[in-house]
């Protein structure tokens, strides 16, 4: 990837470049109502939260007569807690979040694309309790190209059209490779429970409270019920005469929203509740616990229910799962194996293409 050479470059405020303050459109007032979520459920008007997720959308509605509604269209959206979207039809916006558009300059998502990434990168030295107030945001500082003392918006629109086309060429090419994958044949497949012959001992786990823990010089993950970066939730400190689970075991969440997430620890970690630990029963390479974690999260996630039927009573007595397996019935270790090194082959070359745009 091409090292972006920014010592032309300009620092603007935010109220340099955009209108900071209310437009005077027939759609906005000031004040920004709030909308019951019961008139969330049907329309074309999205409404933007300060959510992370989903652009912002709460939910969408089709009430305009609201002139209390503050619509805005084709525009970035700055909420009060440093979340940013763009938007390029009309969408509303929720209290304590700001509509940016720029002055003199029609938006579209090339450019948008840029300012985004540029105005995540500049409130990322925020923190938490630094809420983006109509105040302080219009004084916010950001870099951008410049020509004669303007932002050089035709460099920001190429620079983004060419990242864009050619990751959508890769992913395209991701895609395909996707779609002509052949069908896993599993007729010779068959179910095994996480404590038989050559799988897994069973450890309850630590069962800590991460509320409870330090970090004051912390040497140890701390593993919950999440279903993201491994499970690590806290980095935390090493508790004496309680010996840590050494790397390369796996985790499973018995229970909660991400029930059944299921991880290869890379470190040294401890637990926390509802969080059990399975240790093979032999020297199990890498590939083959990652295709297991596979199959008990598939598993967890097709026949067990978060709050009602989990997986706590199930998991060392009737849960099980699919494996391939040889002619005589056991765990064909070599397909899982050969299989997964596969994937990992693939996936890598496909981020390298992404990587070197």
């Amino acid at each position: 990837m091409k090292k972006l050479v920014i010592n032309k470059w300009k620092e603007f405020s935010i109220a340099e470049i955009f209108y900071t303050k209310p437009y005077k459109d027939t759609l906005q007032v000031p004040t920004g109502a709030m909308i019951p979520r019961k008139d969330l459920k049907e329309g074309t008007i999205p409404r933007i939260t300060v959510s992370n997720y989903n652009n912002g959308i709460l939910g969408y509605y089709s009430n305009l007569s609201n002139k209390n509604y503050r619509v805005y269209e084709n525009f970035i959206s700055v909420s009060f807690l440093g979340t940013v979207f763009y938007h390029s039809g009309k969408a509303s916006l929720d209290m304590k979040v700001h509509c940016l558009k720029p002055i003199n300059h029609e938006l579209n998502v090339y450019t948008a694309m840029f300012l985004i990434t540029v105005i995540k990168k500049a409130i990322s030295k925020f923190a938490y309790s630094d809420q983006l107030s109509s105040t302080i945001l219009p004084l916010l500082k950001i870099k951008l190209p410049a020509i004669n003392n303007s932002p050089n918006w035709k460099y920001m629109y190429f620079y983004m059209y060419n990242i864009m086309t050619k990751t959508t060429i890769n992913l395209k090419q991701l895609l395909q490779y996707d779609t002509e994958k052949s069908p896993i044949d599993i007729s010779k497949w068959k179910r095994f429970h996480l404590y038989d012959n050559n799988l897994f001992t069973i450890d309850m786990g630590t069962k800590l409270d991460k509320a409870k823990m330090t970090s004051i010089n912390p040497t140890i993950n701390f593993i919950g019920r999440a279903n993201s970066n491994n499970g690590i939730t806290a980095f935390v400190d090493a508790i004496d005469n309680l010996p840590a689970y050494k790397p390369g075991l796996l985790t499973l969440s018995l229970e909660g929203e991400y029930l059944g997430s299921c991880f290869v620890q890379p470190k040294l970690f401890y637990t926390s509740q509802n969080v059990v630990v399975l240790i093979p029963k032999w020297n199990m390479p890498f590939t083959i616990k990652q295709f297991i974690a596979t199959m008990i999260f598939k598993e967890s996630r097709t026949y067990y229910k978060a709050f009602s039927n989990e997986l706590n009573r199930h998991i060392k007595k009737d849960f099980s799962f699919y494996l391939p397996t040889t002619e005589s019935g056991t765990p064909n270790w070599s397909y899982m194996n050969n299989y997964m090194k596969k994937i990992f082959f693939n996936t890598k070359t496909t981020f390298n293409k992404l990587y070197y745009i």
